[in-house]
């Protein structure tokens, strides 16, 4: 049988500890949207502000937490599922986590919010169109699922539901990288001011 253990140090004795409450800014959006790049230089930005920040991103969870997950539904489902349990965790350790993830299904999106009810989240959608999204291809892979040499390929074999809620939406093929970061900065300020 499993009970909650409760520890000493709370989330309030962290917050007072690191001068700022914690939050989860969750980036999503097709692959080349931008999210990494934002999330870097977001979270460059907290950083020399003074913020104990982290950043989970998609293909480094899949390097280790996530490895033997493939990109079936299910397996999407759970990848999403971890990396927002252990943003919960590092949320309640005291950190700013910034999580780049595609999570294409408004379904995936709902669970996040479920996991992450008592933390401070910003739901951000990196919007990009695309034909943008191809033409950066940073790793190839639109190229690749075009050939069908990737299957489920968000974008391509697999659909991408664009977030009805989300907190805050950046046009990423319309606004620069520093454009996006200000607009989410900003927002993330507000919040962690409630």
């Amino acid at each position: 049988m499993l009970k909650r253990q409760n520890f000493t140090i709370t989330k309030a004795h962290r917050t007072a500890h690191n001068g700022h409450p914690s939050a989860v800014v969750w980036l999503c959006g097709l692959s080349g949207s931008g999210k990494s790049t934002i999330a870097n230089t977001l979270e460059k930005r907290l950083f020399e502000m003074g913020n104990r920040t982290y950043v989970l991103d998609g293909d480094n969870t899949r390097m280790g937490l996530n490895k033997e997950l493939g990109f079936s539904a299910v397996d999407r489902l759970e990848n999403v599922r971890r990396v927002a349990e252990v943003a919960k965790l590092m949320a309640d350790a005291g950190l700013i986590v910034i999580v780049s993830l595609i999570t294409p299904y408004e379904e995936q999106r709902k669970m996040i919010r479920e996991i992450l009810l008592d933390e401070r989240l910003l739901e951000v959608y990196v919007k990009c169109d695309l034909e943008t999204c191809e033409q950066r291809d940073p790793k190839g892979l639109y190229k690749k699922a075009r050939a069908g040499e990737i299957k489920h390929f968000t974008g391509i074999s697999d659909p991408f539901e664009e977030p009805a809620n989300a907190d805050v939406v950046v046009d990423s093929a319309r606004l620069d990288v520093n454009e996006c970061v200000v607009t989410i900065a900003s927002e993330l300020s507000s919040l962690l001011k409630q």
